[in-house]
């Protein structure tokens, strides 16, 4: 007792210390101030980032997961029904397949259509003209098992004209994830980030295990929505608790660090792909980490801030303690108790509960959230676009998306150095034009030039996953704390429309080939020019009201913080 004592009142010394250091206009302390003094990037922030990786790991799985659990292998009817118990049954399957399926125009064997009757005049000349009759495949398809045992494509043969439920499958997951992040942004905007947080782990754990276990297409695309929705919480709630426990000083650095989890959960997705190429249970496998985040939960801390911003400065205050005594950091504490910091924060919030409403009563939030949701869109449609279509390179897909995962990291790091020189606006800038002119230049580079479009899409990617890194830290820099999370969720519905509609482009290749690459690039472009409107957040405090955006932005530069 004697000890938390000492503790709480160096706690009220250091707000006190605090405001005086770094006051709002008003005279009261700010939150950021409070995190600066304690540490804001220590022990404590580490085991929250480590706890959060955890569950984090898991969404590249599902989120890229169609890359291997819908992946079309190579394929051709059935002709077991031509089958005539003459000469058909003692040829070879090469000489089988040339007189069942007929060639297309660059000489491979087509996937869809067979001959009504063997032709058997293909065994003498592979040139012959004369007239076949060719039908859709009657008695189903035979796949290719080298590469996968199974897929969602061979279970319920989604080929040829049902290759567009293959790609809904992704369309439905994302669906998901855009109801679930509104969803799950107003419920931890009011009830708290850690307990949203054990509902999506629990949730997503089981609709995933109910998907891979699912008995007909129709359940399975219902449980992949429920997945997506879930999981939609661990997205959007967990960078946020994290951001909203470091300093000013060390955002730039936490919104990198945490998006490496990220490109952990690529490898890991990839090594689980690798050695279990059966869909059903590589769904288990790779939401089986979520199992361990529900474990670690109860070592997850509650946002200070959040209650704070939500009257609640006892339950803050305890945490803050911990925050204190992990870090080390029990000097210049003294005189504001918790009803102090309760009483400072209901003179601004009173009892006003915010909702998605409030991103549009006033004009300065009402062209955040505009802008801010076109760039989430093209952020998201280019990124997935390039994501979920690593067929086209040449390249089995294990190796196409462990280069793109291996790209991550020193991308990453060049964006650390480059946010804390260049700023988040240009920095979102330049990573979604440089997405779109790789794009671009490789509408014109041939498929069988393999090695130049591999080289081109992997910096078209690098600069993809660079924007996504960027907006997710800019997001929660620039949406205040009151509705942060309802911004976050707002956006996350755009970004998931734009996700949600990325797999169904690619059927426009059958009107034009390069429509799909040219309607990718134009999202990129025009959402990066649309970035340029956006304000700069570098060294800024994090907003805590709407009246703090609708007044000109105060900046605080690491040298105000040491005034």
């Amino acid at each position: 007792m004697g000890l938390f004592q000492f503790m709480s009142a160096d706690f009220t010394s250091l707000l006190q210390y605090s405001a005086s250091r770094c006051p709002g206009k008003d005279g009261k302390m700010k939150f950021d101030s409070i995190l600066s003094e304690v540490n804001g990037f220590g022990k404590f922030q580490i085991r929250l980032v480590l706890i959060q990786m955890l569950s984090r790991v898991t969404l590249p799985c599902h989120f890229l997961l169609n890359n291997f659990m819908a992946a079309v292998p190579s394929h051709h009817c059935n002709i077991s029904a031509l089958d005539d118990g003459g000469i058909f049954r003692n040829l070879t399957l090469p000489q089988k397949l040339a007189v069942a399926i007929p060639a297309e125009q660059d000489g491979t064997r087509s996937s869809c259509q067979m001959f009504s009757k063997p032709q058997y005049q293909y065994l003498s000349d592979s040139n012959s003209s004369q007239a076949t009759s060719r039908v859709q495949c009657q008695n189903g398809w035979v796949y290719d098992n080298s590469t996968f045992k199974s897929t969602l494509a061979t279970e319920w043969d989604l080929v040829c004209s049902r290759k567009g439920m293959n790609r809904a499958t992704a369309t439905f997951f994302f669906a998901g994830v855009m109801a679930g992040a509104p969803l799950f942004g107003f419920l931890s905007d009011r009830f708290g980030r850690r307990p949203l947080l054990l509902v999506s782990y629990l949730s997503s754990l089981t609709f995933a295990v109910l998907s891979a276990f699912s008995t007909s297409y129709i359940m399975f695309v219902i449980m992949r929505f429920f997945t997506g929705l879930s999981l939609a919480g661990i997205s959007i709630i967990a960078i946020v608790l994290n951001v909203e426990w470091f300093s000013i000083d060390h955002r730039t650095f936490a919104g990198v660090i945490i998006s490496l989890d990220w490109t952990l959960g690529n490898f890991l997705m990839v090594a689980i792909a690798y050695c279990v190429t059966e869909w059903r249970m590589l769904i288990v496998a790779v939401s089986s980490p979520l199992i361990l985040a529900t474990i670690a939960w109860r070592w997850l801390p509650e946002s200070a801030r959040w209650l704070a911003a939500n009257g609640k400065a006892d339950a803050a205050h305890r945490y803050i303690m911990k925050c204190v005594e992990m870090n080390n950091t029990t000097k210049c504490m003294a005189s504001i108790t918790p009803m102090t910091l309760l009483e400072s924060v209901e003179t601004e919030t009173g009892d006003k509960k915010y909702t998605f409403v409030d991103l549009f009563r006033t004009p300065n939030i009402r062209k955040l959230a505009i802008c801010s949701g076109i760039v989430w869109y093209g952020v998201a449609f280019t990124y997935y676009g390039i994501s979920l279509n690593i067929s086209g390179f040449g390249l089995s897909p294990y190796l196409t998306q462990f280069i793109f995962a291996s790209t991550e990291v020193p991308m990453k790091i060049g964006i650390y150095f480059f946010l804390e020189k260049i700023g988040r606006r240009l920095g979102q800038m330049t990573a979604l034009l440089g997405t779109g002119l790789c794009l671009f230049i490789n509408m014109f580079v041939s498929k069988d030039q393999s090695v130049i479009r591999t080289t081109v899409a992997v910096l078209g990617k690098a600069m993809s996953e660079a924007s996504f890194t960027i907006i997710y830290l800019y997001t929660t820099e620039l949406y205040p704390t009151v509705v942060r999370q309802n911004g976050l969720g707002y956006t996350s519905v755009l970004a998931r429309l734009g996700v949600s509609m990325s797999p169904l482009i690619m059927l426009l290749e059958d009107v034009w080939y390069l429509l799909p690459a040219v309607t990718y690039c134009a999202a990129a472009v025009c959402s990066g020019l649309v970035a340029s409107l956006l304000h700069e957040t570098l060294n800024s405090r994090l907003p805590e009201f709407i009246e703090d955006i609708e007044k000109p932005r105060t900046q605080s530069t690491r040298m105000e913080e040491t005034e």
